[in-house]
């Protein structure tokens, strides 16, 4: 079956399993499962994966994370890979397969992530009954990316090194469903996609008293009041402009009266940035600052630098070699670079760490539409009609050359 042939099979059958797929997607949305906690999301990937015919193994990762495989010719075996797990957030979408779960809520698109790898392995199952694939293709569904560090998990119960099923993988690919482009489209680029994520945690202790008697006080409000002013100049007073980084504080716990300065200040917030360096220059100097502007207010400041999520970094060939398969399906206009880096994190970095990788970005953004509401938004849903397109390219890496 020469590529042309491939490409039109791989459609009809995507269009076979589409309706099914889409009744799947909104299976998964009705019933959101937070991270490490996704039983029955598990339960509905094993089961797609057995009528399929397609091996697995489960109970990964804490309990939740299921590798599927097929197996293939010589070619260099693939991993393809989806996340699983939904958000604390109560729905506000008003559609029928709107989350039953209360307070837990598909803001992300994991539903139309895991309905997209698990419509692959259904598609590319059906080929190999007809033809032979030309590689190993592994089947990673992983749980807990929000924050959970579930890729992460994964890799150390190895999923990539072929302990578990298969052989070691060469590459691995993943994407993203994108509110900012049409749907279909898929971009991407080489070397930083997404940030790394860290978490910061600042406890301010002073001295509390009387709100109207503040000279009897060190007055920690005051001090977190110029520390996160402080905190704002080490991006913008001593960071390249062009060295993209984001300091966010995002909590302040301070009081319990409207007439006492408290004794205590918590401070929390997230530090994105692109660079090693620049990550580490940070850590030290939110510790630095921290503690100097404590000291000028006559308190004291603890600081925690929390490392989450590394940089999600793109292997040039494997960006070369998804741009390639993804216009053997998809117009041209349809495929584009990306041209800055996303300041979000991923938790796909840590299979980037470990083989060669490129993550890429899928439009969801409906026809006609200027905007549709954001990731981690109440009101998201994901678009149905990006499962197709997501499925093809999906199928393309693992067939073509």
């Amino acid at each position: 079956m020469n590529t042309e042939e491939q490409i039109r099979r791989v459609r009809a059958l995507v269009a076979e399993e589409l309706p099914a797929l889409v009744e799947l997607r909104h299976d998964l949305h009705r019933n959101p499962e937070l991270g490490y906690e996704e039983f029955r999301t598990s339960q509905v990937v094993t089961e797609g994966l057995a009528a399929s015919d397609v091996a697995y193994v489960d109970s990964l990762a804490g309990g939740t994370g299921v590798l599927g495989h097929l197996p293939g010719g010589d070619g260099n075996p693939i991993a393809l890979r989806a996340d699983m797990d939904a958000l604390p957030i109560h729905e506000e979408t008003g559609l029928a397969h709107a989350s039953r779960n209360e307070g837990r809520m598909h803001a992300c698109g994991h539903d139309g992530h895991t309905t997209i790898l698990l419509g692959t392995a259904k598609v590319l199952a059906r080929l190999a009954q007809e033809h032979p694939l030309p590689r190993d293709v592994t089947f990673v569904f992983q749980p807990a990316e929000e924050g959970g560090a579930g890729g992460r998990r994964m890799c150390e119960d190895g999923a990539l090194d072929g302990t578990r099923i298969g052989r070691p993988v060469h590459s691995i690919y993943g994407l993203h469903g994108h509110v900012e482009t049409p749907v279909g489209m898929v971009s991407a680029r080489v070397g930083p996609m997404l940030a790394a994520a860290d978490e910061l945690e600042i406890t301010i202790r002073g001295r509390g008293g009387h709100a109207a008697m503040p000279h009897s006080c060190a007055d920690p409000v005051l001090c977190a009041a110029a520390l996160v002013q402080a905190l704002q100049g080490l991006v913008s007073r001593e960071t390249d402009p062009l060295d993209a980084s984001v300091i966010s504080i995002t909590q302040l716990d301070a009081g319990d009266a409207f007439n006492v300065i408290p004794d205590e200040v918590r401070l929390g917030g997230t530090v994105r940035t692109l660079k090693a360096e620049t990550r580490e220059r940070l850590e030290r100097r939110i510790e630095e600052v921290g503690t100097a502007i404590a000291t000028a207010h006559d308190c004291r400041a603890e600081v925690r630098f929390i490392k989450g999520y590394p940089v999600t970094r793109n292997h040039p060939e494997c960006v070369d070699r998804f741009r390639e398969r993804a216009l053997d399906c998809l117009p041209a206009e349809q495929v584009q670079w990306l041209e800055h880096p996303v300041m979000g994190g991923e938790d796909f970095s840590f299979y980037g760490e470990r083989v060669p990788a490129c993550f890429f970005f899928l439009g969801l953004l409906a026809e006609g539409a200027s905007s549709m509401p954001g990731l981690h938004n109440a009101g998201f849903d994901f678009n149905d009609e990006a499962i197709g397109p997501g499925i093809e390219v999906f199928c393309r890496l693992a067939l073509g050359a």
